[in-house]
């Protein structure tokens, strides 16, 4: 019988670390293995932002993979200087979810965390997903709109869009996040094959919460501040990307109950 998802709040537990503390806690899950960190990052004519995000990875990141869609700037150039130890994955398809499933399954890392190439989010906010991955945690995902959390870049259609289509999850799962169509996550490897990820575009971001509340992770929400966009305009469309979402949504409700078994959603503050 599937049981009721339970709230963890971890107000208690410090989401910010040292990155020595850090490497202690996730060479502590294997013995004496450390667990290595692999950084999926789509981009399609990203020159302009790709140097700040790649200059900024913290040192826990063990592999680097740049999923590569047909940019005409000098992205691939830029990462390259900057980063001369990254992997390229050219992207044969169009759509940020079709670019991420193909990184992550180029990952040979036991933990893959996705991040954004425009500069919006901070790979020095990495840290706080490792925590809790390494403290039992099976997917992290951030949040813009809990405590700690904010967004300097979302626009009032899009922050309405996000909560009706949270609320909705919320019904419909019975879950209590705060969060849903935002792109910065990080989960084991080893429940890669359970979450069935076949979206395209940016509706992956919600599939993956779905996905893992089906499968029975147990999911933390930290606080995460999204910066404004460095240069240039985002591929997003309001409208018909929240269709997508939506249909995304009902699209996995129908295929399940919608509920897994010992399930813990976790608050992190």
């Amino acid at each position: 019988m599937s049981q009721e998802p339970t709230m963890v709040r971890l107000s208690d537990s410090p989401a910010r670390v040292t990155v020595g503390k850090l490497d202690a806690n996730l060479a502590g899950q294997g013995g004496d293995e450390k667990v290595s960190v692999s950084l999926v990052i789509p981009a399609r004519n990203e020159a302009a932002n790709i140097a700040g995000v790649l200059e900024q990875i913290p040192s826990s990141v063990n592999e680097v993979i740049l999923v590569d869609g047909q940019s005409t700037d000098a992205t691939l150039i830029t990462a390259r200087w900057c980063r001369p130890d990254l992997r390229i994955v050219s992207q044969e398809r169009t759509g940020k979810g079709d670019a991420l499933r193909a990184g992550f399954m180029a990952t040979t890392g036991d933990v893959i965390v996705m991040i954004d190439a425009d500069g919006s989010m901070s790979p020095r906010e990495i840290s706080h997903f490792l925590y809790f991955l390494s403290n039992g945690f099976d997917l992290v995902k951030g949040s813009r709109f809990m405590g700690g959390g904010t967004s300097l870049d979302i626009t009032p259609l899009r922050r309405i869009g996000n909560w009706v289509l949270m609320c909705l999850v919320n019904r419909l799962y019975d879950t209590h996040l705060t969060d849903l169509c935002y792109g910065f996550c990080a989960f084991h490897r080893r429940y890669l094959d359970h979450l069935g990820l076949t979206s395209t575009g940016f509706e992956i971001e919600a599939e993956i919460t779905v996905t893992a509340v089906r499968a029975g992770l147990r999911i933390a929400e930290v606080p995460s501040v999204e910066l404004p966009r460095r240069s240039g305009h985002s591929n997003l469309h309001v409208i018909r990307d929240g269709f997508r979402v939506l249909g995304c949504v009902l699209r996995h409700r129908r295929a399940g109950s919608g509920r897994a078994d010992a399930t813990a959603t976790a608050t992190a503050q």
